[in-house]
Order: structure tokens, then sequence, then C-alpha cells
């Protein structure tokens, strides 16, 4: 019995590391952090994000590595959902209730955009940091879900500026993700370590 115990235990400790994601926090206080992003690196598929929970995952994405660089060139890398084309783009995370080990969504556009983003549907808040065509960061900002009532009644969040790319993350990610003004993303078009 103590065994299955130990067992159990063991299989929840390394489920929660999934579930937590890769951090790039360089707080020297958050252990759990940095052993998070080793084991999530060691258990990343190549072409998709590994299944965590049993909530609802993004369906019919790929995933891509990318970099985050700050300001002070600390790098953070990152594994990301990628949303490319316009149907991808407009579904997006609506619906999502779980990365599934990926620590965010890339919308990315061929040409510079000014849309603006929308919560409809999504039952998840998030934050969003939107990039320039040269990875140089544009603006973010935080997003509630619109559940219900009238499209007209979601609040839409626009970047400060023309941008390529916006990163989708769980609300009050971005810091750790190191997506703050001054820093630049690379998407690398490889798969996720």
């Amino acid at each position: 019995m103590v065994d299955r115990l130990t067992t159990t235990l063991t299989r929840a400790g390394l489920l929660l590391a999934l579930v937590v994601g890769a951090a790039c926090s360089s707080d020297p206080s958050d252990a759990t952090t940095e052993t998070a992003a080793a084991a999530t690196t060691a258990a990343a598929p190549t072409t998709t994000a590994a299944p965590t929970t049993t909530g609802v995952q993004p369906v019919g994405f790929t995933t891509t590595a990318a970099t985050v660089t700050a300001a002070d060139g600390e790098v953070c890398e990152v594994c990301l959902w990628v949303a490319a084309t316009a149907d991808q783009r407009s579904r997006g995370l609506m619906g999502v209730t779980d990365l599934g080990g990926a620590d965010g969504m890339a919308f990315v556009y061929d040409a510079p955009s000014t849309g603006q983003f929308w919560m409809r549907n999504t039952p998840t808040p998030l934050s969003i940091a939107f990039y320039a065509a040269d990875g140089s960061f544009v603006s973010a900002a935080d997003m509630e879900p619109c559940l219900t009532g009238p499209d007209a009644d979601c609040a839409r969040y626009a970047a400060a500026g023309p941008y390529t790319t916006a990163i989708e993350v769980p609300a009050g990610n971005l810091d750790e993700l190191l997506m703050a003004p001054g820093s630049t993303l690379a998407l690398l078009n490889t798969s996720c370590p």
C-alpha cells in the first residue's frame, strides 16, 4: 500500500511539474520553476505539446520553439502553439482550458496588422504581448474572458502599433517569460525541445 501511494505521489509531482510549464523567471528562490522547466524540456514531444491534464487543448495547430530575449540579454526558451492561417487565428484559444505543456499561442501574420483581439468563448483569462516584424516588443495587455452576452459587449484589445506576431499566455505569465518592454521575440520554426 505504501509503495502504491509513493508511486502515485511521484507521478502527481511529475504531472505538476509538467503542468507548471517552462518558466524563465530568474528568481533564484524559485527552484520549483527551474525543476518544472527541466521536466518540461525532457518530456516535450517533437511536433505538438504533450497532454498534461484532462482539459480542452488546442486542436488543429502545431507547435514551435521560440526565444524571448529580455532587454538585459537574458534568454527564455518557450514552446508555442502556432495560429498562422486566418481560420486558426479566428479560433485561437476559444474553448481551450489546457495548453498541453506549451507556454502559449503565437498568432502569426504575413504583413503588419493593427487588428484587435477579443476573448469571445475563451474561458481562461489571458495576457497578450504584441511583437513587430523585426521581433521588437510593441505592447501588452491583460484580457478577461467574454463568455456571455452579445459580441458587441466583449472588450477589444489593441496593440500600441503594428505587429506581426501576438503571443497569448495564461494571465500574469508575460513577465516570467520575459515578454516585456525592450524584449525581442524569435520564432524558430523548429520542434519544441
